[in-house]
């Protein structure tokens, strides 16, 4: 099979599984959640003279302060980073995985020959009142030529500030790709990018990004900031 069916078949499962996740999403009940999801948004683009995409999905959570103050720190953050990667699990019903080593992670299609994506190890960084995890992509089968070897990144990026009552504050999350060459983009064509891959990435993170109200965040796989 060639590298750009192998494309199309990676989106067509997540189109299906990512869908189902919508809808488990949904389904929460009259259980109360510890914070509130407001202003959630999409801006994607692509670069005609270059290629290029950039993808930007973002939120702002509504948090008791102390709360905030409890999860702000290196921990947490890179706690955050692992919850990203453990949603992306879960919605594709475990047919997505992440493989970490020293250097990199690697999202896979059910075993280490399908690498889609591999990043280099992630960066962090965390002040007072902005936290940022990036992971610079390397390589990987939903990646063209042009588009490796670090000059793309995922990051998330978390901003904090006052909210509408002394008791809570506004975190603002946002989900970016930027300076990402799809193949499927460059060996198909745009119009098979926008209605697969981009479309299947933005309801993907939406769906993390409305997780994030149950605060639930998963354990770090390599605790690189645990105490």
């Amino acid at each position: 099979m060639t590298l750009q069916w192998i494309a199309v078949a990676v989106v067509a499962i997540l189109a299906a599984t990512g869908l189902a996740g919508r809808v488990v999403l949904r389904r929460r009940g009259d259980r109360l959640e510890p914070a509130v999801i407001e202003d959630l948004a999409d801006a994607t683009s692509l670069d005609a003279s270059t290629g290029a995409v950039r993808s930007v999905q973002r939120a702002d959570l509504v948090i008791e302060e102390t709360a905030l103050r409890q999860i702000w720190s290196p921990a947490y953050l890179e706690r955050l980073a692992r919850t990203y990667w453990r949603f992306l699990t879960r919605v594709t019903l475990g047919l997505i995985r992440v493989r970490y080593s020293e250097g990199e992670r690697s999202v896979v299609l059910l075993a280490p020959p399908l690498r889609l994506l591999t990043f280099q190890a992630p960066e962090y960084e965390l002040d007072p009142t902005r936290g940022l995890v990036r992971w610079r992509i390397a390589r990987g089968l939903l990646v063209s030529r042009r588009g490796r070897n670090g000059g793309g990144y995922l990051q998330i990026e978390v901003r904090r500030s006052p909210g509408e009552d002394p008791d809570h504050a506004r975190l603002h999350v946002e989900v970016e790709v930027a300076n990402f060459y799809p193949s499927i983009s460059s060996r198909l064509s745009r119009r098979v990018y926008n209605a697969t891959q981009s479309r299947i990435h933005v309801i993907v993170t939406y769906g993390f990004l409305r997780s994030l109200a149950r605060l639930n965040l998963a354990e770090s796989k390599v605790r690189r900031f645990a105490r």
